[in-house]
């Protein structure tokens, strides 16, 4: 049977909390922030996910991949069920290894943007700033800090000035019609 106190020791070993940082073009600044828990195993440990699945009530089962069809993930995607679910029973069995860290800097994500931080620029560049120093700071990821924050921060100015724009011209409009 699986125990609270054996599924953190198996999350401390196994799970994994990450925060990808992606160009999406119709994300407020430009890119999409999209933190989600995982759990690796063997196919042969299926059973084993889905008590895991059971006993968080939450999470999805997939293959890792095409070409890694013997590999299945167990997947938390969604903030609301991160932030409802998994922080609050890490939150009570806490990690014991360095992974404590990442979760920490995850946890702190997932709380910025249910309170949703990342609306703002400042709030956003907090968020991909503490993401960017998760798992031995980020060397996976795909795009540098520098060009994340240089490239959101000018979509920001151009949605500020094209809002302005806007306005202005609004303004005009309800003037001459007076």
């Amino acid at each position: 049977m699986l125990t609270p106190e054996y599924l953190a020791g198996f999350i401390d070993g196994e799970g994994c909390f990450s925060v990808s940082i992606h160009p999406n073009q119709n994300a407020r600044f430009g890119w999409l922030i999209d933190p989600d828990f995982t759990i690796n195993q063997h196919k042969q440990s299926r059973e084993f996910l889905k008590s895991i699945q059971k006993f968080l009530g939450c999470g999805k089962i997939y293959e890792k991949s095409p070409t890694k069809s013997n590999v299945l993930t167990f997947t938390v995607y969604s903030r609301r069920t991160i932030f409802e679910k998994i922080v609050p029973f890490l939150d009570k069995h806490p990690l014991l290894s360095n992974k404590r860290n990442d979760y920490q800097k995850f946890r702190n994500i997932i709380i910025l943007m249910q309170n949703k931080e990342h609306h703002t620029i400042e709030g956003f560049h907090k968020i991909v700033k503490i993401a960017f120093g998760m798992n031995a700071v980020g060397k996976q990821r795909g795009y540098k800090l520098e060009q994340v924050l240089t490239s959101s921060s000018e979509t920001a100015r151009h949605a500020s000035f094209s809002q302005e724009k806007m306005k202005i011209q609004s303004e005009l409009n309800s003037d001459i019609e007076s």
